[in-house]
């Protein structure tokens, strides 16, 4: 198992959706580069099932939670990008001027 909060990538997702991880640049510094590529996949795979579910447009109380789910689950993914690209520089970079 890796270093997933939750136990697995798939609880994480899931958790950052439902809202009970607030997820900051903090949250990925002690997952490895292929843990990062797995949470990247399932935050991906849960944005669209949440996407995919359609709540009637009566129920305005179950839009605004699918919003809220989706607004959290892009937030994580652009977070996460974010992350491994100021990574991915700091690693490669050698000297400045």
């Amino acid at each position: 198992m890796g270093n997933f909060p939750g136990g697995s990538a798939y609880a994480m997702a899931k958790d950052i959706a439902e809202g009970y991880l607030l997820v900051t640049e903090r949250t990925f510094v002690r997952l490895a580069v292929a843990e990062l590529d797995q949470l990247g996949f399932e935050i991906d795979r849960a944005l669209r099932d949440v996407r995919g579910a359609q709540p009637a447009l009566e129920d305005l109380a179950a839009i605004q939670q699918r919003n809220r789910k989706i607004q959290r689950l892009t937030a994580a993914l652009s977070m996460l990008r974010g992350y491994r690209l100021r990574s991915r520089r700091g690693r490669a970079g050698g000297g400045g001027a």
